[in-house]
């Protein structure tokens, strides 16, 4: 094995509800233990997250309601997960903004102690972008061959992604080749986000605060009930698109899906 392990590594993925920590559930862990001498053990456990699961997440992993029905709750079985995963490091691939803080939610929720203190954690996909840097720079070298000079000049900068672009497009011939097609293909929008921060989201046909200490709560119930955190969000430094929704909202408008 060409890594040296001084205990066991947990490389582990989990599919979810959703990508809120503090309001969706998992729906599958999946588990793979590599012991100092090499030899390993993997177990993959779907969960009920006790929710309904959002049509754009099943979208993503394949697991609907019906798959996780007879299922387990996460807190049946966090006590026996917790003592797994008891003294090991962690592996996995951006589970630093997205695995760990929904274990770590989960555990909470079940009253069943769990702590990264002490823990190395092996983020492969930060690994992969230090490895591969994502500037223009790297990419004009990379799709075009060549050094970009006079990098950060706009002009410069301008004609490199026009180059870059068409390097792309010629070294993935399974690209689409028109604008429409091209800017769909490159957008990492969240299909439920209503703004283009994530502020708020659909959720269930409703549309909720995906941020700070209203998170998870109904747009509906905050105005109603908390109409003050829409006045701070519209007089903050929040984009027109965030704003123009809290306004919305204060006068008993709200999107419709």
């Amino acid at each position: 094995m060409d890594i040296n392990l001084s205990r066991p590594l947990v490389i582990f993925d989990i599919e979810s509800t959703g990508v809120n920590a503090e309001h969706d559930r998992i729906v599958e862990i999946s588990v793979l233990k590599i012991q100092p001498d090499g030899t390993s053990k993997s177990y993959t456990r779907r969960v009920n997250p006790e929710m309904p699961i959002p049509p754009s997440a099943t979208a993503v992993h394949g697991i609907s309601d019906a798959d996780v029905a007879g299922c387990p709750p996460f807190a049946e079985i966090a006590p026996k997960l917790g003592e797994y995963l008891e003294d090991c490091d962690f592996g996995g691939y951006n589970l630093i903004n997205f695995d760990v803080p929904m274990l770590e939610a989960e555990f909470r929720r079940s009253g069943i102690p769990f702590s990264m203190v002490g823990r190395q954690v092996i983020d492969v996909y930060n690994i992969f972008c230090k490895l591969y840097p994502r500037t223009l720079t790297a990419a004009y070298e990379f799709f075009c061959g060549k050094k970009l000079e006079d990098a950060h000049s706009a002009d410069a900068d301008t004609m490199a992604t026009w180059e870059v672009l068409l390097g792309q497009i010629a070294k993935h011939p399974e690209l689409p080749r028109t604008a429409a097609e091209l800017a769909a293909f490159g957008n990492m929008q969240d299909p439920d986000a209503l703004d283009r921060q994530r502020r708020f989201k659909w959720r269930d046909g409703d549309v909720i605060v995906n941020f700070g200490k209203n998170a998870g709560r109904l747009l509906k119930d905050i105005a109603e009930n908390d109409p003050g955190f829409l006045r701070w969000i519209i007089r903050s430094d929040f984009p027109e698109d965030v704003k123009t929704i809290a306004r919305d909202a204060l006068i008993g408008k709200f999107p419709v899906r």
